[in-house]
């Protein structure tokens, strides 16, 4: 008897830890659309608070300490601001994939209808909870990424065409809706090239939307 209450406690445990381990944001596991809340993408996409500076030694983010490659990022920024998704070229897409390495960021499991760009109805609630995310007043004013990625199914140009649209159909739906300002959402597509779980290139997880906050609403340029 004993040791069958060991092993429901044990099972217990184990489910506990699973659970707040899906909803870590540093897991390799994209946050699924019917458990991502708005509070969570705030948090995920807020700036790091700065720490005061000290005698001793500390890490900090590369750019704080560069203030010319803080300019040149936001210069960039700027320079992709207003355009279409189609028209960022691969080099372009590869900058802002680099700069986003080191950004605030959230990956989202937005499922859209078969063969098409249109959201599916159980990723509404998903969408809707980054609408309300980007125009909290901890967000509001600053400038994202919307990154549409794919699985490896299907040949390279079908995969960036399609992650491409979904990516156009996230930013349409948060300007129609939200009323974010189309300058502060910047789209590209990604298709299969950069897989979140290479080992397993079919894997749902490597079917998503990443959200990058590229630039804090106090120094983006309006």
């Amino acid at each position: 008897m004993s040791k069958i209450s060991g092993r429901r406690g044990l099972a217990a445990i184990v489910s506990l830890l699973t659970i707040g381990a899906a909803l870590s944001f540093g897991m390799a596991k994209a946050v699924a659309a019917d458990d991502v809340t708005e509070d969570q993408i705030v948090k995920a996409l807020a700036p790091p608070a700065k720490k005061p500076l000290t005698r001793g030694l500390s890490v900090v983010p590369q750019t704080e300490t560069n203030p010319a490659a803080t300019a040149a990022e936001g210069r960039f920024v700027q320079t992709i601001r207003n355009r279409t998704t189609r028209s960022l070229s691969v080099t372009e897409r590869e900058e802002i994939a680099t700069i986003a390495k080191d950004k605030p960021n959230i990956d989202l499991e937005i499922t859209f209808d078969y063969n098409s760009a249109d959201i599916s109805a159980k990723s509404l609630p998903a969408v809707q909870a980054l609408g309300r995310a980007l125009t909290n007043p901890d967000l509001k004013g600053s400038t994202f990424i919307v990154a549409g990625h794919t699985d490896a199914a299907g040949g390279e140009a079908y995969n960036q065409d399609l992650s491409e649209r979904r990516a156009d159909s996230i930013k349409r739906y948060l300007t129609d809706k939200f009323g974010i300002a189309g300058t502060d959402l910047v789209t590209v597509g990604y298709g299969k090239s950069k897989l979140k779980d290479p080992s397993n290139p079919m894997a749902e997880v490597n079917r998503r939307v990443q959200v990058v906050n590229m630039a804090n609403k106090a120094t983006a340029s309006k």
